[in-house]
């Protein structure tokens, strides 16, 4: 499990075709690679892999092909900032909400402000289910509070200080990102979507709150 509490940066150092999937080597600071151990858990974007080795720069991690094709991780090119964040500790602060690295889907921003307001996302239309305003979202592993949805898009207001410190700070319209949605409207929604024996919760079951 994770917080979503991005504190380090990393880049991507290479991605090497591999049998079923691919392998990618992570530039990271020195706290991450204390972490990284082979068998360790490390968030990539919102993607929770395992270290499968490490050097004095860098640490590497295989994908499977499922991970590719629900991810961003296989699109990046080389030199793309990653966010970085290390499985939680037992006893350690809960300063965001539990992340599982399970991406559910892959978004873009679609409109960013000037200065501060409300940045707004694209979203599957499948993810609508788990998206409440005030509920909790994942947007490259970063732990962020929905302000607004609908069926295919949601708002999340950011502080100067967040975007300064994650790759938000340059990020584009139209750039995609993972996206993991709210732990608990997970298991909301599947329980309710199988459980849906009129129109007004088969609704519920196909957009959501919205």
């Amino acid at each position: 499990m994770f917080t979503g509490l991005i504190r380090h940066l990393g880049t991507l150092d290479g991605r090497q075709s591999r049998p079923g999937g691919a392998r990618l080597r992570i530039a990271a600071p020195q706290e991450v690679l204390e972490r990284a151990e082979p068998g360790a858990s490390i968030c990539v974007l919102g993607a929770c892999l395992t270290a499968t080795a490490r050097d004095a720069h860098s640490w590497s991690a295989d994908l499977s092909q499922e991970t590719l094709d629900r991810t961003i991780l296989g699109r990046l090119a080389t030199g793309a900032v990653l966010h970085l964040e290390p499985s939680l500790r037992v006893g350690e602060p809960l300063d965001g909400h539990l992340v599982s690295g399970h991406v559910d889907g892959i978004g873009r921003l679609l409109e960013r402000p000037q200065s501060e307001g409300l940045w707004r996302f694209e979203m599957p239309a499948e993810l609508a289910p788990m998206m409440a305003s005030k509920g909790s979202v994942a947007v490259d592993g970063l732990s962020l509070t929905v302000v607004d949805c609908a069926a295919t898009w949601f708002t999340v207001a950011l502080i100067p200080e967040t975007v300064r410190r994650t790759r938000l700070q340059a990020m584009a319209c139209g750039t995609e990102v993972n996206l993991e949605g709210d732990p608990v409207g997970r298991f909301v929604a599947r329980s309710m979507a199988l459980r849906a024996t009129d129109d007004r919760m088969a609704q519920f079951a196909r957009h959501g709150w919205s």
